[in-house]
């Protein structure tokens, strides 16, 4: 599967086109070849300032937000690279504090793409060289790298010496990459999880992880006790809890309270907690207690259970009624979905790639939909209505889908992929920055 892009500039779309044309031989695995195309590079990513590396199934990317925002608050210049983009393919690299703009993106992407042409490097690989390459030539006090997927054999896992590595939910996703038959791997599905996120870790830096089932547990236990990490685990090393007042963090250096996240759902509270972790269990940058309240408070991640501000849409098809935004596609954003909309009714509006289980969402939300809407998701195979059982019904996009919904006042959630709900942003004209 391919992340599809554009641009507005042509020199940006004329990389981009290159970058589409690319294609991985079915099956590849490991470092090779974007240790080959680094090296052609120069090797920027062992010039790379700090950095804090994050892998987990759901909430890395949310983790990789509250670190950024806490960070920021705190007076301090901060890389970062997340993955996939929403709408625009400058996302991907934050410099500094922001967006990379057309100009240097066209000419990164060129210098790799021509450095790398007998290589055969993948989209993905692309963007860690890019990214890094940026990140080795402008000055900052901070790297955050989000893992793309897995983790002991995604292109970001050539850092070396990443200060802190960090360990969101673990849930079963991506069955086809991460759950391939290998030798010598853990055959319990959670636990072969486990171990392909932890790979992610290295001697010298500390892994801060939240609380897992046991198969997963002994997992990362035991990648840590391999690199010679010290480990910190949420449930025995640090511990969190919420209440009406604050989000609630203790650990051996003592007690803080903090707010709520802004952002909405319950399981964001716990990606705030592990960002607060993560800076307490390492040596190398400080960061006061009122920046991480005040990153907890403005850290922004799109279409995470995000509220789709007035815009196109919302001021045509959908009139008034609340639009939630969310690119959950797996059980466990599935779940988390079902329990912020518990004893709600909504209308379902969803597209879903092919390769996922239609279940996944409309299982733990059963109890709240009004109403089932299937939509293609432009430029991906996906599922069509018949997929998600007999009351769903087909629209040919997302306007029509909206324009479809019966004038009931009912809140929508629009769901199932994050290139569905970047395709949301793009119309309503609110796009990320």
């Amino acid at each position: 599967m391919k992340d599809f892009a554009t641009s507005a500039d042509p020199a940006v779309q004329a990389q981009l086109d290159r970058l589409a044309a690319l294609s991985v031989p079915d099956g590849r695995l490991g470092l090779e070849t974007i240790r080959a195309l680094l090296a052609r590079l120069g090797d920027p990513h062992k010039r790379l300032p700090p950095v804090l590396h994050v892998a987990g199934t759901n909430g890395k990317g949310s983790t990789c937000a509250f670190l950024r925002a806490m960070l920021e608050a705190d007076g301090q210049r901060v890389h970062m690279t997340t993955s996939p983009h929403l709408v625009r393919y400058n996302e991907r690299i934050r410099v500094a504090g922001s967006l990379i703009s057309d100009e240097r993106l066209a000419a990164l992407l060129e210098e790799v793409l021509d450095a790398g042409r007998d290589l055969g490097p993948s989209f993905f690989e692309v963007t860690i060289a890019a990214a890094f390459m940026e990140f080795a030539r402008v000055p900052a006090d901070v790297c955050i790298i989000e893992v793309g997927l897995g983790g002991r054999f995604d292109a970001t896992n050539v850092i070396e010496n990443p200060f802190v590595s960090g360990i969101a939910a673990l849930g079963i996703d991506h069955e086809r990459f991460l759950l391939a038959p290998e030798a010598g791997v853990p055959q319990i599905p959670l636990a072969r999880i486990a171990f392909e996120k932890a790979g992610i870790v290295k001697p010298g830096g500390s892994l801060v992880t939240l609380s897992y089932p046991p198969e997963a547990q002994a997992e990362i236990e035991r990648a840590a006790m391999a690199a010679g990490s010290p480990l910190a685990m949420r449930g025995r090393d640090w511990h969190s809890s919420t209440t009406g007042i604050g989000l609630h963090y203790a650990d051996r250096d003592g007690e803080l309270v903090l707010p709520l996240p802004t952002l909405p759902g319950p399981h964001q509270a716990e990606n705030a907690a592990l960002a607060v972790a993560m800076l307490r269990h390492q040596d190398f940058v400080t960061v006061s207690r009122d920046a991480m309240a005040e990153g907890i408070r403005t850290a922004n991640w799109p279409a995470r259970l995000q509220r789709l501000a007035p815009g196109t849409l919302r001021g045509s098809a959908a009139g008034d009624r609340p639009i939630w935004l969310d690119g959950g596609h797996n059980p466990s954003a599935g779940e988390a979905l079902g329990r912020h909309f518990a004893g709600e009714r909504l209308h379902l509006i969803v597209g879903m790639l092919d390769a996922k289980d239609p279940r996944a969402l409309t299982g733990p939300l059963a109890g709240s939909i009004a109403s089932l809407t299937v939509v293609p998701v432009p430029g991906h195979d996906c599922h069509p209505a018949s997929a998600f059982g007999p009351e769903a019904r087909p629209a040919a996009d997302i306007p029509a889908a909206l324009a479809a919904l019966p004038d009931d006042g009912l809140p929508v959630l629009v769901s199932g992929s994050l290139y569905l709900a970047g395709e949301v942003l793009r119309l309503n004209g609110t796009l990320p920055d």
